[in-house]
C-alpha cells in the first residue's frame, strides 16, 4: 500500500469511527483490514472519565506491550515522566477558541514592549522551523531571540503582578485528567519534569490559578526570573533554555517548583536521582518534543503525542515518531489509564 493510500485509509477510518460512536459503544477497537501490513496501525476508542471519547492511534501494539511490561517489572522507583507544557498538559482549544500559550498570554503594563516582543516573534519564529538553516546557526539565532526577549521584559518593567493578572485573564486550561495523573504519580514518588522553553514563573502561576494546588514531585525545567522586593523583574537566573536545548541536558539549570516555598522533597526531584530513573513516559505535542529525553541514558521510553490539529497532514509522521498518538485535543484520561496499568497500587 502506498504512503498516500495508507494516510487516506487511516483518516477515513478515524472519521468512520467518530460516526459509529454516536450509534453504538460496542465496537471499541478497529483494525486495518489489510493483513499484509508489517506494522498494522490500530485505531481504537478510549472512553474518558468525563464520558467523552478520544481517538487513539498506536503504530506498533506489540512493541508498546513489550515496553509496558519492561516498565512494570522495573517498578515506579525507576520511572519518570517528561512533559511538554503548552498544548500537551494544556488544551489546544478553550471554549471554542485557540488557547493561549504560557508565552503568548504575558502582557506587560507597557504595551510598547508587547509590540516589540511580537516583532521579534515574527522575525525569528520562521527561522526556528526553516529546514535550510544548519543546527549550529539556528541555535545561535534562538539564543539571540530568547536573549532579546528577556531584555525587553526587564527593560519594559515587568512585574509579578503583571504575570498574575495575565494568567487570570488568559484563555488557558489544563486537559481533563491532568490532576488525576499528577496525584497518581505523586502517591508513588514519581517525578514529573515539565520542560518548557518559556518562563517557569508563568507556568507556576498557571498551576496555582488553574489547579489550585501544588505537587511535591513536579519540577519545572525552564527559564526562571528574579524579582526584587517590590516585585519588579531584575534578572534571569541560570543558563538560557530555548527550544533547541529543552531536554535533560538542561535539568541541572532548573530550580524546583517549590524551592522558594520550603516544600522541596529532595529524594523525589533531586537531579542526580532523577537521572537514575531510566524508564520514561514522554508527553508532547510536537515532533521536536521527542528530543526532550536527550541527555538521559534511558532503557525504555513510551512516547505519547497529542496531535491537536492538522491531523491529515501530520498523522503519518506522528504515528511513526510516537508510540501512542491522541487526536483532536484529547483529554489526559488515556495517559491516566496507561500509568494505572503500569503501577496498579501505590505499593508497586
Amino acid at each position: 500500500m502506498s504512503l498516500s493510500c495508507f494516510r487516506l485509509h487511516a483518516i477515513l477510518t478515524i472519521r468512520y469511527i467518530s460516526h459509529r460512536l454516536n450509534l453504538s459503544h460496542s465496537n471499541s477497537r478497529v483494525r486495518c483490514s489489510k493483513r499484509n501490513m508489517s506494522q498494522a496501525e490500530m485505531v481504537k476508542m478510549v472512553n474518558g472519565s468525563n464520558c467523552c471519547s478520544s481517538k487513539v492511534v498506536i503504530n506498533d501494539p506489540k512493541l508498546l506491550h513489550q515496553k509496558k511490561t519492561a516498565i512494570r517489572l522495573a517498578g515506579p522507583s525507576k520511572f519518570q515522566v517528561i512533559a511538554d507544557f503548552d498544548n500537551t498538559l494544556t488544551k489546544f482549544w478553550v471554549d471554542g477558541f485557540k488557547g493561549h500559550s504560557s508565552h503568548a498570554l504575558l502582557q506587560q503594563e507597557n504595551p510598547e514592549y508587547n509590540a516589540k516582543r511580537d516583532e521579534l516573534f515574527n522575525y525569528y519564529h520562521p527561522l526556528e522551523f526553516d529546514p535550510e538553516i544548519p543546527i549550529d546557526e539556528k541555535t545561535k539565532l534562538m539564543e539571540e531571540w530568547w536573549g532579546k526577549t528577556h531584555s525587553l521584559l526587564i527593560e519594559g518593567g515587568l512585574t509579578y503582578d503583571a504575570i498574575r493578572n495575565s494568567v487570570a485573564g488568559a484563555m488557558i486550561a489544563f486537559r481533563e485528567g491532568v490532576v488525576e495523573l499528577f496525584e497518581f504519580l505523586e502517591e508513588r514518588d514519581v517525578p514529573i519534569l515539565i520542560f518548557s522553553a518559556g518562563l517557569a514563573d508563568i507556568i507556576e502561576e498557571v498551576l496555582r490559578q488553574k489547579l489550585h494546588r501544588t505537587f511535591k514531585n513536579v519540577k519545572i525545567v525552564s527559564n526562571r526570573m528574579k524579582f526584587d522586593e517590590n516585585g519588579n523583574l531584575v534578572s534571569f537566573t541560570g543558563k538560557l533554555i530555548h527550544s533547541l536545548n529543552k531536554n535533560e541536558h538542561a535539568l541541572d539549570m532548573a530550580a524546583s517548583l517549590h524551592d522558594h516555598l520550603g516544600e522541596i522533597d529532595d529524594h523525589v526531584i533531586d537531579s542526580a536521582s532523577v537521572k537514575k530513573r531510566t524508564n520514561v513516559l514522554l508527553l508532547g505535542d510536537h515532533m521536536g518534543d521527542l528530543r526532550m529525553s536527550d541527555g538521559l541514558n534511558y532503557e525504555t521510553r513510551i512516547s505519547v503525542g497529542f496531535l491537536n490539529n492538522n491531523i491529515e497532514n501530520s498523522l503519518d509522521n506522528y504515528r511513526k515518531g510516537f508510540d501512542i498518538v491522541y487526536l483532536d485535543d484529547a483529554p489526559m484520561s488515556g495517559v491516566v489509564k496507561l500509568v494505572s496499568e503500569l503501577f496498579s497500587s501505590a505499593s508497586d
